[in-house]
């Protein structure tokens, strides 16, 4: 027994040598982790095919072991212990598995990757039961089960029960649509899987011992079920007649039943017979439930046995020890025994049909193995038969294995025709005697594909991949076994219906095939590679026989056997017949002579006589013997057998022919009934053949390589060629989208400028209404100095009114001498006055015109540089109303003209710059100095002449009115002095007003006084802020200037860069 540790390998073989045959026990699978501890096994189960298992192991990991394959393989990791494992029956890939935290996953087993997770139990899994169409499973736990569909991975429905009474098992009936319900008090609940429906409650038995139901089992055709517990009784219940059959008693060692499982059959069609009892005692024990006999037994008290999966096509049985370990027991080597022939007993059961339950009880004899015996009744009476003493040789010659008798099958082939269809391949193999060499058979395979069947596709296509392989491997293992069969080109036809036949059992098809080429085409390779010339002419002779004319009008028309029979033999018929018809023929094939195949062909030409006298052509026979015809194949075997029996020794086939061999046990017998030379010669061509189609392939392969690799060449130059056109084209669609988009930028700007000049102008006129309000401002507040002022003069004059009240007498003396004088200085002071007023308004006008000719400058200067012009017009602006003069401008206007024109060489020139600003701030601070002291002299001036005029006045007057009082100041000099501020007005209306006015012109208060030096002193204040604040936003404009011409530097610096990236 070979033990493999599968350890943290992912993947790897099961067994490392083939187990020999004969063994019971093929491999011993253990895992072991860290420090050599063991990792315990918790589930198995199979998929359908029943080649492959799965198994979860304590730490979550789950592998898929393949016998057939001699492959494992890790496919997930859950990180928690499973409680059950199934196979999803419709995706062959995915499977379900139950974890410890009460969830349910589905995974697929190639992608590795997380299909469903389904939530819903409150309490650990027991069992995971599929539908047979793999749409539905239900999960089993104590307390409740539910129902799943595994389309949309959703739950359905959900089975509540009362506390007190528990689930023990809910699984679906196989070939059905009813649901199986078994709970802990031995009530068994059949329900309709779509409906819900309670369809039938099978009956608890009254009498006898509470078994408590703990372990079910169901039959592949879902009619039987065998159930136990804490027994060693078993009760088997047929589910058709909804009644208990049969209680069968265990023997004294088991006391609890722990599982059952129906051990399949390939000949029982569901049926099983053999069911598998798991006990406390961790023994498995097989027993037949008809005959009630023990059949064989697994596991011992050392090596027990904790749960069992039985694969669906019954060939291995996979347990977990108690150790943790996994076994994998060989079926057909457990019933070894069971193959041989029965013995010749016969048991009579007797009994009435309703018979109590007591009596239902059957022992099982633990010492006992017996072949089991097929029975469909639950009560036979079985007739003993007494053979005559003369017959003894003959029926030890006609006795088959497995209890068969040929002599009796021939007669029932001879009653209906053909065997019974679900027995078929049972009776051939019996007729065959196969041997069923499994050792000898996997020496031939195991030396894979056979050369001349690798491209057998080609040939022959077959839509099918499993029957093609299975083809493939039967043809090969034919080959391996003699060389000629590599060399017959006709050999896939005559294998194909016997592949077709027992595609799932490779060996067994085989076997047939082998013994059919050993006995039905007896002396067909003795003059290969051209068609059996001995066979034929037998043939043509048993033709000529029995239909000459038939024979005549075939070598008329220049027919050959080799043209109506070879067709029939190659193919064994399987062109010309149906399924059921060939079936039908082989069934008479198998149970006579190897000459009734020869025979069936000579009865299918005559049987065809008709059409065949009708065709003249050969063509029209070629299609005749290479299609199906109407035929009756009933007929066809009749005259089979008619021409058997009535053809002559001389020319009979059985006389050339041996008898029926059968293949030997163990190893099969040498085929050489060919020449050997001629197919070494063969094969020696046909090797050479594949050596030179090699070397052509690689030259082939070289060729077209380097073709492929001229074509790629050709393809890249093309595709080269085609790139750069595109290129071109694009390149000239980009220059057309960046004129475009020029164009596009030059309007922009276009309309971008307007918009500036509208927004400048706007702005101007702001700024303009803003200075006219601000002159007015100042011009209200100039009215309120005077009215303020006309108002101290007004409470002064009143003042002065009531001081003169005394003295007006006085000087009413004086009056006419005043009033000439008066009217002398007023006329003086109306010259001076309109002198002045025009001098202003030409300097109004002057200013007027020089400031719009500035901001006619100014705009245009706007216009040209884009950058600093708000601060170049405030300048501007503040210059105008500070009256620079018309030089200082156009220094300005040139320097910003010359900057827009050497904006390049800005940086360079921004010291020299610098030092032409101070220059100019320096002439400008002269000029404004020069403006104001020429301003001051022509003030001092006016004052020096105004009292030169005075002095002779104040004379005169001070001689004729010294005692009137104190001196006062003339009018005339009063009045000049005010002529030269900004805003005196003087009105003579009349003589009242005049007096009033020139005794306020006489005034010489200390506040007039004050106030004309504090109006002088506040105009050289107010110039040299303005001054200032000139020569600091003449430097805010430099820097201004400096930094919008790096940016401009910058900016055409990158724009000439993306020119050049764009033209290259």
């Amino acid at each position: 027994m070979e033990v493999t540790d599968i350890g943290n390998k992912e993947e790897g073989k099961v067994w490392h040598r083939k187990p020999a045959a004969g063994k019971s026990v093929l491999v011993t699978i253990v895992r072991t982790a860290q420090q050599a501890k063991t990792v315990r096994f918790l589930q198995l189960a199979f998929d359908t095919t029943g080649d492959s298992f799965l198994a979860g192991d304590h730490h979550g990991n789950i592998y898929v072991f393949d016998i057939s394959r001699n492959r494992f393989r890790l496919v997930q990791k859950t990180g928690q212990a499973c409680t059950a494992l199934a196979f999803s029956l419709r995706r062959t890939t995915e499977f379900l598995v139950a974890l410890a935290d009460y969830t349910i996953k589905c995974f697929d087993k190639d992608t590795k990757q997380l299909v469903s997770w389904m939530r819903g139990h409150e309490g650990a899994i027991s069992s995971i039961s599929v539908h047979s169409s793999g749409r539905y499973a239900i999960s089993t736990s104590s307390d409740t089960a539910q129902l799943w569909d595994l389309d949309t991975f959703q739950r359905k429905r959900k089975l509540n029960i009362r506390q007190s009474v528990g689930i023990q098992r809910v699984f679906f009936l196989p070939l059905s649509n009813t649901i199986l319900s078994c709970f802990s008090d031995d009530s068994i609940f059949a329900w309709e899987s779509d409906t819900l429906f309670c369809k039938y409650q099978l009956p608890v038995p009254d009498s006898g011992p509470k078994i408590s139901y703990k372990a079910f089992s169901i039959t592949r055709d879902g009619k039987s079920l065998a159930a136990g517990g804490r027994s060693n009784l078993l009760h088997l219940w047929c589910l058709d007649s909804q009644q208990l059959v049969k209680v069968i008693q265990m023997p004294t060692q088991v006391r609890t039943v722990r599982q059952l499982e129906f051990l399949p059959d390939s000949f029982d069609g569901g049926a099983s017979q053999t069911l598998g009892v798991l006990s406390q005692d961790g023994v498995m024990r097989f027993i037949n439930i008809h005959t009630c006999k023990l059949l064989f037994q697994i596991g011992s008290h050392d090596d027990a046995i904790t749960s069992v999966a039985v694969g669906p096509n019954g060939r291995h049985i996979v347990a977990i020890m108690d150790n943790g370990s996994i076994s994998v027991f060989s079926v057909q080597s457990l019933t070894q025994e069971l193959n041989q022939p029965p013995t010749s007993q016969v048991t009579v059961v007797s009994g009435e049909a309703n018979q109590e339950y007591s009596n239902l009880k059957v022992n099982i004899k633990p010492d006992a193995v017996q072949r089991p015996a097929k029975t469909s009744g639950r009560r036979t009476q079985v007739k003993i038969l007494r053979p005559p003493a003369g017959s003894a040789a003959e029926d030890k010659e006609n006795e088959l294995p497995a209890g068969l008798n040929k002599k009796r099958l021939v007669a029932m082939l001879k009653a209906f025709g053909e065997y019974p269809a679900k027995y078929r391949m049972f009776v051939w193999r019996s007729l065959l005697c196969l041997p069923e060499n499994h050792a000898a058979y996997s020496s031939l395979t195991d030396k894979g594909l056979h050369s001349s069947y690798l491209t057998l596709q080609d040939k022959y296509p077959i839509k099918s991949h499993k029957l093609q392989r299975g083809l493939q491997r039967v043809l090969s293992a034919l080959a391996h076994w003699a060389a000629i069969f590599g060399e017959v080109e006709y050999l896939p036809l005559v294998a194909f219906p016997f592949v077709k036949l027992f595609q799932n059992n490779p060996m067994l098809c085989f076997e047939v095939v082998a013994t059919v080429i050993v006995n039905w085409c007896q002396h067909w390779f003795e003059y290969f590679p051209n068609p059996p010339l001995n066979i034929l002419s037998m043939m043509e002779n048993v033709l000529a026989h029995h239909d000459k004319e038939l024979l005549q009008h075939l070598v008329d028309c220049g027919v050959t056997s080799q043209l109506y029979v070879w067709p029939l033999l190659e193919t064994l018929f399987s062109e010309v017949l149906t399924r059921e018809e060939w079936l039908k023929l082989f069934d008479n094939v198998f149970s006579n002579h190897p000459s009734f195949l020869l025979m069936a062909c000579v009865a299918y030409i005559i049987c065809c006589r008709e059409p065949l006298l009708l065709c003249s052509q050969k063509q029209d026979f070629e299609y005749f013997f290479h299609h199906r015809n109407n035929l009756d194949v009933g007929a066809m075997i009749k005259e089979a057998y008619r021409l058997m029996g009535s053809t002559p020794a001389d020319i009979h086939p059985k006389t050339l022919l041996s008898d029926f061999t059968l293949l030997t046990k163990g190893q099969y017998p040498v085929f050489n009934h060919y020449p050997e030379f001629i197919v070494e010669y063969q094969s020696r061509e046909r090797e050479k053949i594949r050596l030179q189609e090699l070397e052509y392939l690689q030259e082939r392969q070289e060729v077209s390589a380097l073709r492929a690799d001229f074509v790629r060449r050709q393809a890249e130059e093309e595709a080269y060629y085609a790139q750069q056109e595109l290129l071109q084209k694009a390149e000239e669609q980009r220059r057309a989208l960046l004129a475009q988009e020029e164009e596009k930028i030059t309007q922009q700007r276009a309309k971008l400028a307007a918009m500036k000049r509208e927004l400048k102008v706007k702005e101007l006129q702001l700024l303009d209404a803003t200075r006219r309000r601000f002159l007015k401002h100042q011009q209200d507040l100039r009215a309120s100095q005077v009215q303020s002022l006309e108002q101290e003069i007004s409470r002064k004059m009143d003042q002065r009114e009531r001081e003169t009240a005394t003295a007006v007498q006085d000087l009413e003396v004086r009056q006419m001498e005043l009033e000439a004088q008066r009217r002398r200085l007023e006329q003086h002071l109306l010259k001076e006055q309109e002198r002045i007023g025009r001098r202003v308004e030409e300097e109004v006008e002057m200013r007027m015109r020089r400031s719009e000719r500035k901001e006619e400058s100014y705009t245009e200067l706007l216009h040209n540089t884009q950058t600093n012009i708000q601060a170049l017009e405030e300048s501007l602006a503040e210059a105008c109303q500070l009256g620079l003069d018309s030089d200082w401008q156009r220094e300005v206007a040139e320097r910003l003209q010359q900057v827009e024109d050497d904006q390049e060489r800005k940086r360079e020139r921004l010291a020299e710059l610098h030092r032409q600003t101070l220059a100019e701030e320096e002439r400008l601070a002269d000029t404004m100095r020069d403006v104001a002291g020429r301003k001051w002299e022509d003030v001092m001036r006016t004052r020096a002449q105004l009292q030169e005029q005075q002095q002779p006045l104040t004379s005169a007057h001070t001689d004729g009115q010294r005692p009137a009082g104190p001196q006062k100041p003339s009018a005339a000099v009063c009045a000049g002095t005010n002529a030269t501020g900004p805003a005196v007005t003087l009105n003579f209306t009349s003589p009242k007003q005049a007096g009033t006015n020139m005794m306020c012109l006489n005034s010489q208060s200390p506040s007039e006084s004050t106030s004309t030096v504090f109006s002088l002193d506040r105009s050289r204040a107010q110039l040299d802020s303005s001054e200032r604040q000139l020569l600091k936003e003449i430097r805010e404009l430099r820097q201004k200037l400096a930094a919008r011409a790096r940016e401009s530097s910058s900016a055409s610096s990158q724009s000439v860069q993306t020119l050049s990236s764009i033209s290259q």
